[in-house]
């Protein structure tokens, strides 16, 4: 899919203005500022390259962690960075790649999923026209929507978080819910993870545009204000993962108090049945003088104090409390 946006005396047209591109005759007639391409097809990228004489590689997506790979300026000008966005639809969080080019004050974006972020920015754009004057204005203003984005996921694990407490704080928490609880926890624990991760890539990308020496005053200080954003987000970040540390320890302590309690369920039966076992075995012996053999009631005086045997640990065990 081929996205193309144009400026209109420095502003966006009407706010946002997406232009129809259906032909590369359409593609030619345009002035954009923002190219967007989302898995685009050989065909598109054939466009860009005759109307913009830009090569895009088929590989441009790719996983390099290396800032020399994910960052860096070709000698024909062409200014690369590969920054990582969030998307957090469904439980389904997942960090996507996303490659920049800046050429010829426009940018190209190129990735393989539709991303909030990009909407984020099309829908405020249009409401307040004079947001984007240039092509680095788009690329700074996407930075401050994933900021804010990953901001707005932080909330909803802090709200998540808190409703996992009150599962976890009450007084009983069986086995079957400490495992939903350890399942929700998860969750959230990867979920802060990728925003950690994400805004860690961001501060990457908006420092090298500031070493680079590309963006105007007015570009440089909300690059600054971007960067104190992302400050701020580190200290939730961390905040939350030792609260799901906390937690997750608390959850795993009941789960071990509900196992020490059918251990020591086991334990008391297993004490409690030695005495009987004791003189199960005294009379099973097979000696030929034993003064109860030819009692008329040795046998249910052998019950009975089998009973009386099994019900004296377990009345010690009562009163001392430990069948609780």
């Amino acid at each position: 899919m081929l996205n193309v946006f144009t400026l209109d005396n420095g502003r966006l047209k009407g706010g946002l203005f997406q232009q129809e591109i259906e032909t590369a005759e359409d593609l030619a007639q345009s002035r954009p500022v923002w190219v967007d391409l989302e898995s685009p097809s050989a065909e598109e990228k054939g466009w860009i390259r005759d109307r913009f004489g830009l090569t895009i590689p088929e590989d441009i997506v790719d996983e390099d962690l290396e800032e020399s790979a994910r960052f860096y300026e070709e000698d024909n000008g062409e200014l690369h960075i590969r920054s990582d966005f969030l998307i957090d639809d469904d439980g389904q969080a997942r960090n996507v790649r996303v490659a920049f080019i800046l050429f010829n004050n426009i940018l190209f974006s190129i990735h393989n999923e539709d991303l909030p972020v990009f909407r984020l920015l099309r829908l405020r754009a249009r409401r307040i026209p004079a947001l984007i004057e240039d092509a680095k204005d788009v690329l700074l203003k996407l930075y401050d929507a994933d900021a804010e984005y990953s901001a707005d996921v932080l909330e909803g694990i802090y709200d998540k978080l808190e409703a996992v407490s009150a599962r976890v704080l009450k007084s009983n928490v069986t086995d079957a819910e400490a495992g939903e609880v350890l399942a929700a926890i998860a969750r959230e624990e990867d979920l802060n993870g990728r925003i950690r991760r994400n805004v860690m890539d961001t501060r990457r990308a908006v420092s090298f545009m500031m070493r680079s020496r590309m963006l105007n005053a007015e570009q440089f200080e909300e690059s600054r204000q971007i960067l104190r954003d992302i400050d701020s987000l580190d200290s939730h970040t961390a905040f939350l993962f030792d609260k799901i540390n906390f937690l997750m320890d608390a959850t795993v302590g009941f789960i071990n108090i509900n196992q020490n309690k059918i251990i020591k369920i086991f334990s008391v039966a297993s004490v409690a049945l030695l005495p009987p076992t004791l003189i199960a075995s005294i009379y099973g012996m097979n000696f030929r003088h034993m003064p109860e053999l030819e009692s008329r009631w040795g046998y249910p005086f052998a019950l009975v104090l089998m009973l009386l045997s099994v019900a004296a640990p377990f009345i010690y065990f009562r009163r001392k409390g430990w069948l609780k």
